[in-house]
C-alpha cells in the first residue's frame, strides 16, 4: 500500500475510533429541564455542579453548551449529556441547549433540493437562530428558578461543531445587521466562549465541503447563501469583544483546522485577539469525549474564561 494511502488508512480508523469512544457513554439525565418555547425543541437541561470549584464552595460558573450534529436533526442533545455530566464533575453548572434542527428534506424544495431529497437538511432559517437566540435570553431566569447553584454574571458558552458556530453567533448578536430580529443592543454578557472545532468561517467551510455542505443547507441553498451569510456567519460578525478560545484537533477531518484558522484570521484583521488552542494527533469527537485527554483540556479552557 502505498504510503499516503496507508497515512488515510490509519487516519479513517483513529476517527472512527474516536467517534465510537465518544458516543459509547450511556446518556446522563440532568437535575432538571425547562421550556424557553412552546415546540418540544425548545427546552434546556440543567446539570448542578457536583463538587465546588473552589475551598471557599458559593456559586459556580454557568457552562452553557450548545451541541453539534451539523444542525441535524438526527443529533439532539443527548448525544453531548456526557460531556455536560462531565463539566459537572468539574465543578460548573451546566445549560444543555436543545433547539429547532433540519428535518427530513423534501425533493425540490428549498434546501432539500441541496441533498437530492435524501437525508435531513441541515437546520431550519430562521428557526435554529430564534431559538439559540431565545434560549440565551431566557437563561437568566431560568438559572434563577431551576439551577440556583449557578451565577449567571459567569456564564461561558461552549458548543461543538455546528454547535461551536452557534456559540460563536450567539456571542456576535450586536453586531448583526440593524434589521436582524436577533439583533441585541449591547454585547451579551458573556465572561467568554470556548468554541470547539467550530464550524467558524462558513466561506472555507462549503469550499471544503464540510459536513455535506451543511452551510449553505442551513441558509436554504443557493439562492439564500448569499443572502443570509451576513446574519450567520461568525467571521463577518467581528470583533465581538468578548474573549473566545478555539479549540480544535489538528487531525479532524470533519470539520478541518483551517476553518478555525480562517476564524482566527479574520478577527485578528478585525483588531481581536482569539485564542487557538490546537490538538496534535486528535480529530473531531475526543473534545466532547469524558474518556479522552482532550476534553481535560476543553474544560481548563473553560475554567480560564469563567475565573
Amino acid at each position: 500500500m502505498p504510503d499516503d494511502a496507508a497515512a488515510r488508512a490509519a487516519a479513517e480508523a483513529r476517527a472512527a475510533a474516536e467517534e465510537e469512544s465518544a458516543f459509547s457513554h450511556a446518556a446522563v439525565d440532568p437535575d432538571a429541564t425547562a421550556a424557553y418555547g412552546d415546540d418540544p425543541d425548545q427546552v434546556i437541561d440543567f446539570y448542578a455542579p457536583r463538587e465546588a470549584l473552589s475551598p471557599g464552595g458559593g456559586l459556580a460558573p454557568l457552562v452553557v453548551v450548545l451541541h453539534g450534529g451539523a444542525w441535524r436533526a438526527p443529533y439532539d442533545r443527548r448525544h453531548v449529556t456526557p460531556f455536560a455530566d462531565f463539566l459537572a464533575r468539574r465543578g460548573f453548572a451546566v445549560a444543555n441547549v436543545e433547539y429547532r434542527r433540519g428535518g427530513v428534506s423534501i425533493p425540490g424544495q428549498g434546501a432539500a433540493a441541496e441533498t437530492g431529497g435524501v437525508g435531513p437538511v441541515a437546520g431550519r432559517w430562521p428557526e435554529t437562530f430564534d431559538d439559540v437566540a431565545a434560549a440565551m435570553d431566557a437563561l437568566p431566569a431560568l438559572v434563577r428558578e431551576f439551577l440556583p447553584q449557578a451565577d449567571p454574571r459567569r456564564m461561558v458558552v461552549t458548543g461543538h461543531s455546528a454547535g461551536g458556530h452557534l456559540a460563536l453567533w450567539a456571542a456576535a448578536r450586536h453586531l448583526l445587521p440593524a434589521d436582524a430580529v436577533w439583533r441585541i443592543d449591547r454585547p451579551a454578557p458573556l465572561r467568554g466562549v470556548v468554541a470547539l472545532a467550530p464550524i467558524a468561517d462558513f466561506t472555507v467551510a462549503e469550499k471544503l465541503d464540510v459536513c455535506g455542505g451543511a452551510c449553505r443547507q442551513l441558509l436554504g441553498g443557493e439562492e439564500g447563501f448569499t443572502a443570509r451569510v451576513p446574519y450567520a456567519d461568525p467571521a463577518l460578525l467581528l470583533p465581538t469583544g468578548i474573549a473566545t478560545t478555539l479549540v480544535q484537533g489538528r487531525a479532524d477531518t470533519v470539520v478541518p483546522e483551517a476553518v478555525a484558522e480562517a476564524y482566527a484570521d479574520a478577527a485578528a484583521k478585525a483588531g481581536e485577539v482569539v485564542g487557538l488552542t490546537l490538538l496534535e494527533d486528535v480529530g473531531h469527537f475526543p473534545l466532547i469525549d469524558p474518556a479522552a485527554d482532550a476534553c481535560a483540556v476543553v474544560a481548563e479552557e473553560i475554567a480560564q474564561l469563567a475565573w
